[in-house]
């Protein structure tokens, strides 16, 4: 079993912002394979179920807030004993461009607070597998403030095909694992 979290902030507020760049991907792959996501008290966080390519797959989106976020990824690899190495993150990335994605397996945590609590919460493991959606250039402000800004009408549209190529890209990457998946969608 596999789970793919996306890394956000809940509700309406947040739903536009930069940072929800995780939940956006995993709402586009609920719109294209037509799967429900269910609020989970006990994860807190929102949990489907589905099958990708004969895989069993679980997708979350933490209520937790971004800088708690492995506190709800945590729970539910405790309950369906999932194994970091079965684990992909999906979440922003400031330092790339608008709609570049990128994967990458394992890592540091690149200073995103997200990444930064699941790597506390697994005890410092860093062998899970993350997808980067780019969401720069950042102007001078402060990281805290533009991340949490909403895209403009224009962003949207030039995020569209990212989010098209990342739902490609995450069911080729359970079939074909990170590597060839790095060979053949990192830009």
């Amino acid at each position: 079993m596999k789970l793919i979290a996306g890394l956000g902030n809940p509700g309406v507020k947040y739903q536009f912002t930069r940072h929800n760049a995780g939940f956006m991907l995993l709402d586009y792959m609920k719109y294209k394979l037509d799967f429900s996501f269910k609020f989970e008290s006990k994860f807190n966080g929102e949990l489907a179920k589905t099958t990708l390519d004969t895989e069993s797959v679980m997708l979350l989106k933490p209520h937790t807030y971004m800088n708690l976020s492995g506190n709800s990824i945590i729970a539910v690899m405790n309950f369906f004993k999932i194994k970091p190495e079965d684990l992909l993150i999906v979440y922003d990335d400031i330092s790339l461009p608008l709609g570049t994605l990128r994967f990458r397996a394992k890592g540091s945590d690149g200073g995103h607070n997200g990444i930064k609590s699941i790597i506390k919460v697994l005890g410092g493991n860093t062998v899970f597998d993350r997808l980067k959606i780019g969401i720069g250039p950042q102007p001078p402000v402060p990281s805290e403030t533009f991340v949490l800004q909403n895209f403009t009408d224009e962003q949207l549209k030039e995020l569209k095909p990212a989010l098209e190529k990342g739902y490609e890209a995450v069911l080729y990457c359970l079939k074909n694992g990170i590597v060839l998946t790095q060979s053949k969608f990192n830009g």
